[in-house]
């Protein structure tokens, strides 16, 4: 099983399309503040852009993790912390850096905090800044490759002046149960 999940009009064909409202499309409505109505370990595969800013993140890593079967991989997007969209959208509860998503795994930094959560991925596959790239912004083109070409160098344009003044728009992420 593959889950879409706060999937709008995203209707994905060979996924089980969820969200908290009934569109044309969509297959379970679903509140993801609430437990996930899936069997634990039956997932393969989760989807989740732009859905995990507007929900308690931690309980719902939970659920992923718990409904996801091992090796199985969640790919998410949501908008990272220097994005203008992170504060515009009333609902928006967090935003991201490309080490978020870091603290849910065991392969990462962050293990020195295990007491942080009864849950742990596997691993981090990828972690991406992703800028806007249109018309109005032609400096994206070249900052985007420039600012992924490291994990190291990601850090350090999160917490450098070039990171206020050239804000990502999106993280995207990848990780494996």
């Amino acid at each position: 099983m593959r889950l879409n999940l706060g999937c709008g009009n995203d209707i994905r064909p060979g996924y089980v399309n969820v969200d908290s409202v009934g569109l044309d499309g969509v297959d379970v409505v679903h509140d993801l503040n609430e437990p996930l109505p899936f069997d634990t370990g039956t997932v393969d595969e989760v989807v989740a852009k732009d859905v995990l800013e507007h929900v308690q993140l931690i309980p719902v890593m939970r659920e992923l993790h718990r409904v996801m079967r091992p090796g199985a991989r969640l790919w998410m997007s949501s908008p990272h912390f220097s994005s203008t969209s992170l504060w515009i959208d009333p609902t928006h509860v967090t935003g991201f850096s490309v080490e978020t998503m870091g603290f849910f795994c065991e392969s990462s930094p962050f293990t020195q905090w295990p007491h942080y959560f009864d849950f742990k991925f596997a691993r981090l596959e990828s972690a991406k800044l992703v800028f806007h790239r249109y018309r109005g912004y032609p400096w994206n083109y070249a900052i985007e490759p420039w600012a992924n070409r490291s994990p190291a160098r990601q850090r350090w344009y999160e917490g450098s002046p070039l990171g206020r003044m050239f804000p990502a728009s999106n993280i995207e992420a990848t990780l494996i149960r």
